[in-house]
């Protein structure tokens, strides 16, 4: 029996006037890959931060593998990762530099072999000692990812991982998670706004809107339940609506 990665029950976040998540309850399995799909500014990536515990939730209740990221961030942060298209690293470091340091943070036993694996696996050991300030925006992505996978996380956050990379190496991404979920059990939470990969990856979805969520399940099935032709066409559908 799969276990419960994630557990949410009755969260919310409020910024004043503003209500960013609004009543969320759902959960995600062990091993399973779940996209969080919504316009921007519809709380996903507040979400994202709720559950690293870098936000304080107004009410309800996260579990991580049975821990409360209140009073055990540390615990999770030491079997979790998160990446985004979005974030900066250390710009005057390269890109060797930046995930030794990481390296350090995680406590990586055998960090060179394990630095040189990574920047191997995302087809960017040649750029190792490009000073990370003049990477591409789908350069600095993958090392994002280098980073994000240092510490061979079970639980991977993913913010618009793919942000940035041509439609090539966009694929070559999507296969290694795939690829990393069947060999180690990773658990993901992803968001995205690629539809094409979010069909790929995904095992459910879970749509969002002002915070609240608006429909979930199979990507194929709430395609046929809406009656539309293609899970982008649903997207702005639900987002129109």
């Amino acid at each position: 029996m799969q276990a419960v990665a994630i557990e949410v029950k009755n969260l919310r976040k409020v910024f004043g006037k503003l209500v960013a998540v609004d009543q969320l309850s759902f959960k995600v399995m062990e091993s399973e890959i779940v996209g969080f799909l919504g316009a921007n500014g519809a709380g996903k990536t507040t979400l994202i931060h709720l559950l690293l515990g870098l936000l304080t939730p107004s009410s309800g209740s996260i579990q991580i593998f049975g821990l409360s990221p209140s009073t055990s961030r540390r615990e999770i942060l030491s079997f979790s990762n998160f990446a985004s298209g979005y974030i900066s690293l250390p710009t005057n470091l390269t890109v060797k530099e930046n995930l030794q340091v990481f390296s350090r943070l995680y406590r990586i036993k055998n960090p060179e072999e394990k630095i040189l694996s990574l920047l191997h696996l995302l087809e960017i050991d040649h750029l190792q000692n490009k000073i990370t300030g003049f990477l591409s925006a789908g350069e600095l992505t993958r090392l994002c990812l280098c980073k994000a996978l240092l510490n061979d996380p079970k639980l991977l956050f993913l913010d618009e991982p793919t942000a940035g990379l041509d439609p090539n190496i966009s694929d070559k991404v999507c296969e290694l998670l795939l690829e990393l979920r069947r060999k180690t059990g990773l658990t993901i939470v992803y968001t995205s706004h690629n539809m094409r990969d979010v069909e790929r990856l995904c095992d459910r979805i879970i749509f969002m809107k002002s915070g609240k969520i608006i429909t979930q399940g199979i990507p194929l099935e709430i395609v046929q339940e809406f009656k539309q032709k293609s899970l982008e066409e649903l997207f702005i559908q639900l987002v129109r609506e």
